[in-house]
């Protein structure tokens, strides 16, 4: 934005409101100030960590889908949250998963409503970039979660754990369920898929932990995230390993249908099944022994660290500069690289909680 820009939203403001209001919203910062931040590229201005939380802003929440399980726990957590710091919730989005163009649409009405920060799972990392920096333009504070935009369209991503944290809890679950002991397979999606690559790269190197000695990767098998495939490899891994003694899922799709698999054969109970599932798809395999335990995030936690970075960016605590901290429910975070924040380590699911969740 151009100085003389500034000057005249800043005299804006001043009219609408005051001048002390207006310095605080505008604070000088130039286009160069915000590419040379360091951290997102739309962190702009200074942060006051110590600068009191405010109340009654409002926050809108837009989920990939409205109505969909995973996205009301995440955006009940936020609402929760926002309660709790004095501040209104408001959800809107598209019905679809795959209506970028609705989502962009609602982007524009949280803009045109004057919310102070909004808080988005983007369907596309680019199709909503020129609303997102428009609602910036207007002061309006943007954090994604769960499904991130670029990273110069928005102030703040909710990562919902780390590469390392799940590639690594993943193999810790499974070697306590096999007593550090015997062979084990993955079960992943697609052999080119990056995120589950960094995974299976992280599990590896925790493998080469001395404790895990008595372990023995056998191989990597990939069901591309496709029910049947995942259902045959899972059936092929244990013929051609028959003293198998556990079975690493990292995709949702493949740990249900290796369940699938395994609960229906003789293999039930005797080979250990982990990995990242949804506890709707896991509850009947937990319940009847199949499963003892998996993992994911917890999107109600996710929805709850989202709406209490909105409100400390709204607040000038932070911008979403890398190395800015902030506490949020009682937990400090640190902003990582582009802005990013990361939820922490990944829930365990088993039988005794496993009914405490609807997604």
């Amino acid at each position: 934005m151009r100085t003389s820009s500034i000057r005249r939203t800043c005299a804006a403001l001043a009219a609408a409101t005051s001048l002390a209001l207006a310095v605080t919203a505008c604070g000088g910062t130039t286009k160069n100030d915000v590419k040379d931040s360091g951290g997102s590229n739309t962190a702009a201005g200074t942060a006051n960590p110590d600068a009191a939380l405010k109340k009654g802003l409002t926050v809108g929440f837009l989920p990939k889908q409205v109505n969909n399980p995973y996205f009301t726990t995440a955006d009940k957590g936020g609402e929760k949250a926002l309660a709790e710091l004095g501040s209104t919730y408001k959800e809107v989005g598209p019905s679809s998963a795959t209506d970028t163009a609705g989502q962009v649409s609602y982007v524009n009405t949280l803009t045109q409503q004057q919310v102070d920060a909004m808080v988005v799972s983007a369907q596309d990392p680019g199709a909503l970039c020129t609303a997102l920096k428009q609602a910036m333009k207007n002061d309006i504070k943007v954090v994604t979660y769960d499904s991130d935009t670029t990273p110069d369209c928005r102030n703040a991503f909710i990562s919902q754990a780390s590469g390392e944290d799940l590639g690594r809890t993943e193999v810790q679950l499974l070697a306590e369920q096999i007593g550090y002991k015997g062979e084990i397979a993955i079960l992943s999606a697609a052999q080119t898929a990056t995120n589950q690559n960094a995974w299976i790269e992280y599990m590896k190197e925790e493998l080469k932990d001395p404790k895990y000695k008595d372990i023995k990767l056998v191989k990597t098998a990939y069901g591309n995230d496709d029910a049947q495939q995942s259902f045959q490899q899972t059936q092929g891994l244990l013929q051609e390993y028959p003293n198998l003694k556990g079975i690493i899922s990292p995709t949702t799709v493949g740990i249900k249908a290796a369940a699938q698999y395994l609960s229906g054969s003789k293999y039930k109970g005797k080979v250990k099944l982990t990995g990242l599932g949804t506890p709707n798809d896991m509850r009947k395999y937990v319940k009847n022994g199949t499963v003892d335990a998996f993992e994911l995030w917890d999107p109600s936690k996710l929805g709850d660290l989202a709406a209490r970075t909105a409100v400390a960016l709204a607040s000038g605590q932070i911008t979403g500069k890398e190395g800015e901290t902030f506490k949020a429910g009682g937990t400090e975070y640190t902003i990582g690289k582009d802005g990013v924040i990361n939820l922490g380590k990944p829930t365990v699911f088993d039988a005794k909680n496993i009914d405490q969740f609807d997604f």
